[in-house]
């Protein structure tokens, strides 16, 4: 099964407005009104997906709220960094969000469970068309959408798949992956995106080109290459869990997760891995794959944090995450 080592699908639409200059180049007022075009664009449309949308300033954010976001893949690493002038759209089930002035005027994203890279753009495109039927994008006949970098012009459209790999991280096939994904445009990064490391063997596949190609085209390669890393990593699985040793690994880190009254977030993820690696090949069979893809996001630091609604010094929250790994397990 896909969803065996893909958890997650999104597709990420970035748009300009035509009469405005790009975010890094306007002034708060400008920034402001970007604001109030995008939300209103929003707010008279016919669709009811519409009403389900919450306004967020990022300016009105603690930090812990703003990393959260980020935690959860529902902003960039760049929006938190400055949030004057800037703000967010989100759906009440943290499917769909709008990112308001990050590097672009609009960046629409579409979040999904498993391998669904159709039905993700499909939503996506619906919510485009939303906006564009009372927003003026920037759009040029033969470079398309016109977007602040370069790499983004064309269809403005980045297309991307979370995948666990654990036996291929463990058998160290990812490097030369890696290089070979490179040659046919697209790339894989840790969960996060660009500059983030791996952790809990989860990683970003992405399509890299968006000028020349359709929307479709992109999205059927970045699905073509997703299957066959998909059918390498059970291969890679076979052969790993066949061995002594992993099995041990993932008995002991069920083990650990159940009773643990202190871990920290690295081990957590890491030893998240392993028992998600132990349920799809049998080993375990009294744990879902969704209580531990729940986890892995849930003992996030700042997701922690917001999710108690308190201060907690570094020791308190590898406390209260062991605490909540318990509970769930």
């Amino acid at each position: 099964m896909s969803n065996d080592v893909v958890i997650s699908t999104r597709i990420r639409l970035a748009r300009n407005l035509k009469d405005f200059p790009f975010p890094c180049k306007l002034n708060s007022q400008g920034r402001e009104k970007v604001i109030e075009k995008v939300r209103d664009a929003v707010k008279k449309s016919n669709s009811p997906v519409a009403s389900d949308f919450s306004f967020i300033r990022m300016s009105e954010l603690t930090s812990s709220q703003s990393v959260s976001l980020v935690e959860k893949r529902l902003v960039s690493p760049e929006f938190i960094s400055d949030t004057d002038g800037r703000a967010l759209l989100i759906s009440k089930d943290e499917c769909f969000s709008i990112m308001i002035n990050e590097e672009d005027h609009i960046r629409l994203q579409v979040i999904t469970k498993g391998l669904s890279l159709e039905q993700a753009y499909d939503t996506a495109d619906k919510l485009d068309t939303l906006l564009d039927e009372n927003l003026d994008f920037a759009f040029d006949e033969k470079l398309g959408y016109l977007t602040q970098c370069p790499t983004n012009l064309g269809t403005g459209m980045r297309a991307s798949v979370m995948l666990h790999l654990p036996a291929l991280e463990k058998s160290r096939a990812i490097n030369r992956i890696a290089g070979n994904l490179s040659k046919l445009g697209l790339t894989i990064r840790g969960a996060h995106g660009e500059g983030t490391e791996p952790k809990g063997a989860l990683y970003q596949l992405s399509n890299q080109v968006t000028l020349g190609i359709s929307e479709k085209a992109a999205i059927e390669n970045l699905k073509n290459i997703t299957e066959q890393l998909i059918a390498q990593e059970n291969q890679a699985r076979e052969r790993l869990c066949a061995s002594i040793d992993i099995q041990d690994a993932i008995s002991r880190s069920l083990g650990i997760l159940r009773s643990a009254l202190v871990i920290s977030h690295d081990e957590a993820l890491k030893l998240l891995s392993n028992v998600r690696l132990g349920i799809v090949s049998k080993q375990i069979t009294d744990v879902s794959t969704e209580t531990i893809d729940k986890l892995m996001l849930a003992v996030e630091p700042a997701t922690l944090t917001v999710a108690l609604n308190k201060n907690l010094s570094a020791r308190d929250r590898d406390i209260e995450r062991a605490k909540l790994i318990r509970a769930e397990l």
